[in-house]
């Protein structure tokens, strides 16, 4: 090589070393500068159950399949009151009692005049069957020729009289006893019995008070509130656009705002065969869940606010993500683990309720989506990294 040839190459070998030392620098100065990846929320797609439920539009109330607010027939003071509130009663067992001093009087009437139509009835119809005997030898009498045709026909419609008068004796009896009967109705109209078994919620009354029965269309406070407790139900309003989907027996889940944390079994018991129609509320449609197995450690009460969810639509065994991961326009970000970039995807969705969303298309079995949308540079062609110590589900 001679001297102006090795002159020649010299600055373009300069001009390469600059170059290399300029990328460096500027490899360095992006690598130092560059911004940190964003921590990601990632959750994997996997296989499993989708339901599509339907929930109540304003919070339910927890009933009992059987309530009485009850008040005596009949209205007076209040002489026997047999229970307390809280105090569990039997089927048919006397909760209270009014003034009866006078109806008392008049049943013990009614058995005394029955007494003395039986005295009575055993005096006419025995006079009866004398006569009777009297009209029988009368007539052997006449066959003989010892007594006149008058004096026969005198016997005869003597007996005729006195059996008349046994009968009409007879029916006296009847008489009698229906006025025991009416007496005894109107005892019982001042006695209140339990029509079932259960607890006693509620006493409206104390001893000595005048105790008056509900006329229809006037609210009156029942003497005593009864409650069967040993069955209960959840009522709650349903929106009408969803009312189609429900029918009896499909199963639901009740939580109550009481017992925290918990949820219980339910099964649909009865669907409103209306739309219930009230000024400046939306149009609802009632519905009744009972409790397949109702709680026992905890202390359920009537009157707690609760909530149904109610399942109508099953998929088993199909792809599934968590309903928060979709975007808008049905779509959601990928995350590729080689890259570490993220990637716009457009899916098909299934059934979907509040948690899980069942997809159709777009994805596979696998592929981790991010879960954490609302934080701040999440977006498609984002470098993330994935939170430490939370691993995909």
């Amino acid at each position: 090589m001679t001297l102006s040839q090795h002159r020649e190459r010299n600055p373009i070998l300069k001009y390469l070393i600059y170059f290399i030392v300029l990328l460096l620098l500027a490899g360095t100065a992006w690598y130092f500068t560059r911004p940190e990846p964003v921590h990601v929320k990632l959750a994997k797609v996997k296989r499993g159950a989708v339901e599509a439920t339907v929930s109540n539009t304003r919070a339910g109330t927890v009933k009992a399949c059987r309530r009485a607010k009850l008040a005596p027939p009949a209205g007076g003071q209040i002489a026997h009151l047999l229970v307390k509130k809280g105090e569990r009663v039997k089927a048919d067992q006397i909760l209270l009692e009014l003034w009866n001093d006078d109806l008392q009087a008049q049943a013990r009437l009614a058995e005394q005049q029955l007494k003395t139509v039986n005295t009575r009835i055993d005096e006419v119809c025995t006079v009866a069957d004398l006569s009777s005997k009297e009209a029988a030898r009368a007539r052997q009498l006449r066959e003989r020729g010892f007594i006149s045709p008058e004096g026969l026909e005198r016997a005869e419609a003597d007996a005729k009289a006195k059996q008349a008068s046994c009968r009409s004796a007879r029916s006296e009896i009847e008489q009698s006893r229906s006025r025991i009967a009416v007496a005894q109705a109107g005892l019982r109209r001042m006695v209140l019995r339990a029509p079932f078994a259960g607890i006693v919620a509620d006493i409206s009354g104390e001893l000595g008070e005048y105790a008056t029965p509900s006329p229809p269309g006037i609210p009156t406070p029942p003497a005593i509130d009864l409650i069967d407790d040993r069955c209960m139900f959840v009522s709650a309003p349903i929106d009408e656009v969803d009312a189609a989907n429900i029918k009896a027996g499909q199963v639901s889940r009740i939580t109550l705002d009481a017992i925290k944390g918990k949820s219980f079994a339910g099964k649909v018991k009865r669907v409103a065969p209306y739309v219930l129609e009230l000024e400046k509320q939306a149009r609802t449609v009632e519905v009744e869940v009972e409790f397949v197995n109702p709680p026992t450690a905890e202390n359920l009460l009537v009157g707690y606010s609760a909530d149904v969810e109610i399942i109508h639509t099953t998929h088993d065994k199909v792809l599934r993500i968590p309903t928060q991961a979709l975007l808008e326009g049905k779509r959601v970000l990928v995350y590729s683990p080689v890259s570490g970039v993220l990637e716009d995807r457009a899916v098909t969705t299934g059934l979907s309720n509040w948690e899980l969303t069942e997809i159709i298309s777009g994805l596979n079995e696998g592929d981790q989506i991010v879960l954490s949308l609302d934080q701040a540079g999440v977006k498609a062609g984002a470098r993330v990294q994935p939170e430490i110590g939370k691993p995909v589900k």
